[in-house]
Formats: structure tokens, sequence, C-alpha cells
């Protein structure tokens, strides 16, 4: 074996006090975080040395510890004992159950500051879930760390991701947004959104507040749904138009879910194909397999889709289209096209049609009888501007902003002001 290999395997065992367990296999991974930067991980599955063989429905036994490895920082990333059962007897343990102690072990762990990069979120029995955090000030996108232990105190799982970023990569302000400022912005966010209840059966039209970012200085607004995925995009919103059909059935291919990477790889911390721009030919070759898939699957459908995005995930050049005419229904037509990166010709699509059609039997919507300004003095007193750091792509920065947001809404029917979460 690798000698770089079997250091990894040595260090893991002793940390976590697998003595009473045997490596029943391993591989690396590999994936590309939100600063483009290539990450590797070494994951192992340790099973206890009573368990012989593998479950039946091909499920890890009880017991088994799987975990993760950062190649580079030689920090772990995950450690979880599938069903909460550890065999490990020299393990990590909580002696005294104190949140203090695991918050120390947690820093030790991670090289994190508490109350600096990360805060506690939620505490249960056995349980303590932290949050990312820059100064005390929320992060989006957020990370999380998560402890877990049983009612001896052995660590039952351990998880951390995120970016937890350098203070290079912050840019430090003084919070100074208020809600008075941004009111105008929130009476452009203010929506008419049709919302489907399974409890009625019927679609809901209400106002909400579509949730934005509004840089300290007001100069910019960063769009919630950028930040939810922390994948790079390149943006093409380019409507697709053909004069004729093809007229064969698309054949998919078989997809390669996951990646095959060397311990080579790993060690010199290759840059993955995944972390290179999108080229102008690429582009051009990805826009012509897309318009010949909607040609042989859609071929009725010229100008009706709208190629959105394109980003590269694990070999594969993923294209964005969504329809083009959009209702106000909270959940639109969306169709997801795999581009093999070599070839560039398609191997696989998706189409969440079927997944709306569970929605056609649902009532339409009561007629609109509250107007938008009337909507606004209702929930205007409900709006919350909390501070939030926040990855901008194009300063590669984290930049202090103001999250606009209401968790409340108005049935445009009844005007009733309503949980959005209940709908």
């Amino acid at each position: 074996m690798d000698r770089r290999i079997q250091e990894l395997i040595d260090f893991t065992k002793i940390k976590f006090g697998l003595e009473n367990y045997y490596l029943q296999r391993h591989q690396f991974e590999r994936s590309v975080n939100i600063f483009n930067e290539t990450v590797y991980i070494f994951c192992m599955e340790w099973f206890p040395n009573h368990v012989t063989e593998q479950e039946d429905d091909g499920l890890n036994p009880e017991g088994t510890a799987v975990i993760e490895i950062n190649v580079k920082s030689r920090k772990f990333e995950r450690a979880i004992f599938v069903s909460g059962e550890s065999y490990a007897e020299a393990g990590i343990t909580f002696s005294n159950l104190k949140t203090e102690d695991v918050i120390k072990w947690v820093e030790g762990e991670t090289g994190l500051t508490y109350g600096k990069q990360f805060q506690l979120e939620t505490e249960g029995e056995g349980e303590l879930h932290f949050k990312e955090c820059i100064d005390g000030v929320a992060v989006s996108p957020s990370g999380f760390i998560d402890v877990e232990f049983n009612q001896e105190g052995k660590l039952t799982s351990f998880s951390v991701h995120g970016q937890f970023p350098s203070k290079e990569m912050i840019k430090e302000e003084t919070y100074s947004l208020l809600l008075e400022s941004v009111e105008h912005l929130a009476k452009e966010q203010l929506q008419l959104i049709e919302f489907p209840s399974k409890k009625l059966k019927q679609w809901i039209p209400a106002y909400g507040l579509e949730e934005i970012y509004i840089t300290n200085d007001r100069t910019l607004t960063i769009p919630y749904e950028f930040i939810v995925d922390i994948r790079s995009y390149l943006k093409i919103d380019k409507t697709i138009y053909w004069d004729e059909p093809i007229n064969e059935p698309f054949e998919r291919k078989e997809i390669r879910w996951i990646e095959d990477v060397t311990a080579e790889q790993a060690f010199l911390h290759e840059p993955s194909p995944d972390s290179f721009p999108i080229t102008e030919s690429e582009q051009e070759q990805c826009e012509m397999a897309v318009k010949d898939l909607l040609r042989q699957e859609y071929p009725n459908d010229t100008g009706k889709w709208m190629l959105k995005t394109l980003h590269r995930d694990k070999g594969y050049i993923h294209a964005i289209l969504k329809v083009n005419q959009k209702d106000n229904r909270v959940f639109q037509r969306k169709l997801k096209i795999m581009i093999d990166a070599e070839s560039l010709q398609t191997a696989f699509y998706m189409d969440n049609k079927q997944m709306l059609e569970i929605y056609d039997q649902f009532q339409e919507s009561d007629m609109v009888t509250i107007t938008k300004k009337e909507a606004f003095e209702k929930l205007k007193q409900l709006f919350e501007l909390k501070p939030y750091y926040v990855y901008d792509f194009e300063q590669k920065q984290y930049v202090l902003c103001g999250k606009l947001d209401c968790q409340y809404g108005v049935n445009a029917a009844s005007g009733e002001v309503i949980a959005l979460d209940d709908l």
C-alpha cells in the first residue's frame, strides 16, 4: 500500500481508538469549493471486528465508522458511527458531557475559534449543532458543525461543512443598514405567488417577500437564489429556437455518478477539471447539444425554453433550462441536461414535469381581491433585516449585507396574514 495512504489510515485508527475495527474499504473523492479550489477527501469505512460480512441489503453494519479526512489539511470532516453505536474502547469521549468541553474539542479539531467563526445554533440531549459565523454575524452560504454522543459520552457523529474563511477574505465593516432605508426594495421584492396547499388541494394566491441580500453601502443587491447553490455558474439566458425537429428518439447514456480519483491526484492536489472555466468553444457546442436534445424530445417547443446557465460537475457540463412563459406559481418547469465534458454530447436529461403533475388536480386559485400596496401595509411591520456576511463571487470576498426577509405573507384572496411555512 502507498505509504502516504497508510499514514492516513494509521493516524485515523489512533485518533478514534479503532483497535476493535478493521478497514473494510477506502477511496479518494474530490470537490470544488466556492473559492474554486479543489478539495481532496480520503474516505474510510471501518467495520467492527465481530462483523465478518456485509449486510444483505448493502448497508453498513451497526457500529461501522465512516470517517473522512481532508488530504491537505489532515483535518477530519466527518466521523459517523452507524446507528449511533461505537465499539471504540479508546475513542473520543466527553466524560462530563459539558457543552464547554465539546466546544473546546471542536476548536482543537477544526482550528476555529468559538464566537468568532462558529456559534451554537441548537442543543439537545446528546447533540450540539453549530453554525458558521464571522465575529458573531451569520454567513451565507453557511457552514455547520454537528456533534453527537451517547449516554456514556462517546462520540457517535461529527461533521464539518463549509468554508470558514480567513480574515484576508473578509471585507470588514460596521453594520449600518436600517429597514426604513431599504423600504423601496421591500416593495420591489413583494411578489404575488401561487402556493399549492396539499391540505385544501388548491392553489393559494399570496403576496410574499422574495429574499434578497443588500450590501451595507446599499450599492448592490444579491438575489438569494445565487447564494443557495455554491457552484460557479456561467450565465447564458438565451432562448432556444429551431426550424426543424430531429425525427429520432434520444438515447440516454450511462452516467458516471462517482469519479475515479487516484492517490497520485490527491497527494499532488491536482486541480479538478470542474475548476476550469467553460470556454467559448465549449459553450457553443453545449448550446448546440441542448438544441439537438430539444429538437428530439420537445420538437414543438421552439422558443419555449431558455438556457439559463452552464456549470461543471464530475466530468459533465450541466445545462439548466427553464420555460420562457413564467407564471406566478412557486414551482416552475425546469430541465437539467447533462453533457459529457469530453465529447460535448448530451448523455442524460431530467425534466421536473412529472413532479409538477401532482398539482394538476388542484383547484385554481380564488380571485385576487387584495392589491400589492394593501399587502405591503399589512406586512411591513413583519419584515426582517438581519446582518449577514455574503460571499460575493465578483469581488471574491465576503461582504457585509443585510438579509431582507419575511416569514409571513398575505392571502391575496382573503386578505389574511399567514405564515408562509404553513402553505
